[in-house]
């Protein structure tokens, strides 16, 4: 029941309440119950001037101990005649969140060198994403490090400093001359320890260089750092997008799995039916992944120059635009888009040193009926049928006389400026037809790599994964037929699906929208609902310059865009911290924190030119005053760090000039040795052997970044 007191009355009860200094007051229960107060005798008869309309049906028990303790019964059913409501006090005091632990106590959280770790690499940079993951939502712990008291983390800050390298932590490093030498791509200008020095380099203030003293006091280790990449296909992939993409999380039954897993789809997930011609290949991809241009997609002063190549032979498309189909011819809901979708699917033998030929052709429509299934005679002897692969035998061949300039006139007659030709990495297949077209739709390419490209999945392991469909079974060879149906059956499921479908392996999760989903709360930061950790999510904030809101931190919950590294150590200061009365972020700021310096990045001239925003102008700065000005802002940083915040810097990656003029030049070869007419001795850029090795150098060079790790 509770406790209602006429404003009439304050008066009485404030002196009535008032325990003489000479008489001690009872501790049984800190809190006071009216029930438990007698007025003095002196006031007894004001008492009698009390409001005594009690409710009829109240019972006599109630009625008498309302005389004394000035209760009344169920006040919500009567009307409201002045009279406040008083909650009553529980008895159980509220439990309180755990206090921030003292530093340097057992309880204080801390990430340390696992010396017993037996590193057989440079840990990945992807580690230092995992390292973020494990502490604020349940990933899974690493080995590199040891972690202690891990609820106890508050926030974590991540920067990312593009120019950072770990020769400026020489102590007898001249940044005036640091940028005079030539690059060397045996790095041993740039890179301080040995390839297979893997473990951590101890940071001690007296071994650093003045500017970078700061360093000591904030972190304990420099710990050389991998940018995922490789250095046979010659590049590397973004750093910002590895370390802002989380894997995706796998069930109980898919970890137990053995074998290909069966594409399912993720929570929330809404088809979202596309035309398929929102899936042809571009022209700048057909350059990447081998294809000879068609004419067509060449600009118009080129094509008049454009020589044939001997025994190739071109759809008949003269412009792109003769495939565009208009609106009214399309039936709604297609997503045909009224083309003519056709999936080929090639078998070769081998008749040379790295030479295939064409021995069998299967073409099939949307709706899976043949069209075309020929056997082909190829021009010179086969060497090695592939049998194995190509399922072709001597004896299959033994009567055929159809040639390929046959198969060729063919699918001249049959292809047409509405035609898509849908297949598997069909460069190969249109190579041994000596054949061009300029609508291809590659399901190598609709289907990417988990670890990109230029790395492809099988149509085999497409076919299990999304088609639950085993393909190319035995030792008996593949079926064209039915690698072309598997090819058509993979595009049409992703015409249903949307663009999205199959990218999620390769593109992951983005790691502000995982933490929003999965973040962890603890009793020591959550309170004690808390125990044992819940999911709560995490807040976020990501500070870059330009506007943030287009790549990454699209996800994040605030975003906050900058012109200067100055602006952003001001951003992240405010990220931490939170607005002063919470007009954005509320006080207390957030729980993860992403933030990118881009000066250093561009005085080392790192930055690629064609970005967005434009790089900023810093010719009137010296490397060490800008060194400097990036070291003191780090160091502002770290000391306006609330307690229990995990501190992360990183370079990236290391110096990526050398790599990126290689892969243009390489580019750019491979641009017109693909054209019509190309004649070796006119290409402007020439591709060979010792530029591969010296582009393979240039990426291992790219791939050296460095990184800190330490808990304020």
């Amino acid at each position: 029941m509770e406790n209602t007191v006429a404003p009439s009355d304050e008066a009485f009860l404030s002196e009535s309440l008032v325990v003489p200094v000479d008489e001690p007051l009872p501790m049984a229960d800190p809190i006071l119950d009216f029930d438990d107060v007698q007025a003095p005798p002196s006031q007894m008869s004001q008492m009698s001037q009390m409001p005594t309309d009690i409710p009829e049906d109240a019972s006599t028990d109630t009625a008498a101990s309302e005389s004394s303790s000035l209760k009344r019964s169920k006040p919500h059913d009567e009307t409201d005649e002045g009279w406040q409501i008083v909650d009553k006090r529980s008895s159980k005091k509220s439990k309180k969140e755990k206090k921030i632990p003292a530093p340097r106590s057992n309880n204080y959280p801390s990430i340390t060198f696992n010396h017993n770790a037996k590193l057989q690499s440079k840990i990945p940079l992807d580690s230092l994403r995992n390292l973020i993951l494990y502490i604020f939502a349940e990933g899974t712990a690493p080995q590199w490090v040891a972690i202690s008291q891990r609820p106890q983390f508050r926030k974590i800050v991540a920067i990312m400093v593009p120019g950072l390298e770990e020769a400026m932590f020489k102590q007898d490093v001249d940044f005036a001359t640091y940028n005079d030498h030539p690059l060397d791509l045996d790095q041993r200008a740039r890179v301080l320890t040995s390839p297979d020095d893997y473990y951590p380099r101890l940071l001690k203030k007296d071994e650093l260089p003045e500017i970078l003293k700061n360093f000591a006091d904030m972190f304990p280790h420099l710990w050389p750092v991998r940018t995922p990449g490789n250095e046979k296909f010659g590049n590397i992939r973004s750093p910002i997008g590895t370390m802002l993409t989380a894997p995706i999380e796998k069930s109980k039954e898919e970890k137990s799995h053995k074998g290909v897993q069966v594409a399912k789809e993720p929570k929330g997930w809404k088809d979202e039916r596309t035309r398929i011609t929102e899936f042809l290949t571009m022209p700048e991809d057909f350059l990447a992944n081998g294809y000879v241009l068609h004419p067509a997609c060449l600009p118009a002063e080129r094509r008049k120059n454009c020589l044939g190549m001997e025994g190739w032979v071109h759809t008949h498309v003269e412009n792109l635009e003769d495939g565009d189909v208009s609106e009214e011819e399309i039936q709604q809901g297609s997503v045909t888009a009224g083309r003519e979708v056709l999936a080929l699917d090639c078998e070769m033998c081998m008749t040379g040193p790295d030479e295939f030929s064409l021995t069998r052709i299967s073409l099939i429509n949307w709706d899976g009926t043949i069209i075309l299934d020929e056997l082909v005679k190829p021009d010179k002897p086969i060497l090695d049928y592939v049998t194995r692969f190509s399922g072709i035998t001597e004896q299959m061949l033994a009567t055929v006389t159809t040639t390929l300039g046959d198969i060729q006139a063919k699918l001249l007659e049959i292809l047409h400026p509405r035609t898509i030709l849908v297949g598997h990495s069909l460069e190969s297949d249109l190579k041994a037809l000596q054949l061009t077209h300029p609508f291809i739709v590659d399901t190598a390419l609709l289907f990417p790599h988990n670890r990109g490209h230029p790395l492809k999945n099988s149509l085999k392991f497409l076919a299990q994964r999304f088609l639950k469909r085993d393909i190319q079974k035995g030792v008996a060879g593949h079926d064209s037929i039915e690698d072309a149906k598997a090819c058509l059956d993979l595009v049409k499921q992703k015409c249903e699906k949307g663009k999205s479908w199959g990218n999620q392996d390769s593109q992951g999760e983005n790691l502000f929208r995982r933490l929003t989903r999965t973040g962890m709360a603890y009793r020591a930061n959550g309170g004690a609902e808390a125990k044992g950790g819940v999911q709560v999510g995490k807040t976020s904030a990501m500070i870059d310059w330009g506007d943030p809101m287009r790549g990454p931190g699209a996800a994040s919950t605030y975003t906050i865009p900058c012109q200067s590294d100055e602006e952003v150590t001001e951003g992240v200061l405010r990220a931490v911290r939170g607005d002063a009365v919470g007009e954005v972020i509320p006080s207390g700021g957030v729980d993860f924190v992403f933030a990118r310096f881009r000066e250093l990045e561009a005085y080392q001239g790192w930055w690629s030119r064609n970005g967005d925003p434009a790089v900023p102008e810093l010719s009137s700065m010296s490397l060490e005053s800008c060194v400097q000005n990036l070291s003191e802002r780090i160091k502002r940083i770290h000391d306006s760090l609330p307690a229990c915040t995990g501190f992360i810097v990183f370079s990236g990656s290391g110096d990526p000039r050398e790599m990126a003029r290689l892969q243009t030049m390489q580019a750019q070869f491979k641009k017109e040795y693909n054209a019509h007419g190309s004649n070796w001795d006119e290409l402007s850029v020439k591709w060979t052997d010792q530029e591969d090795q010296a582009l393979r150098k240039a990426v291992g060079i790219a791939r050296n970044g460095i990184g800190f790790i330490g808990v304020k």
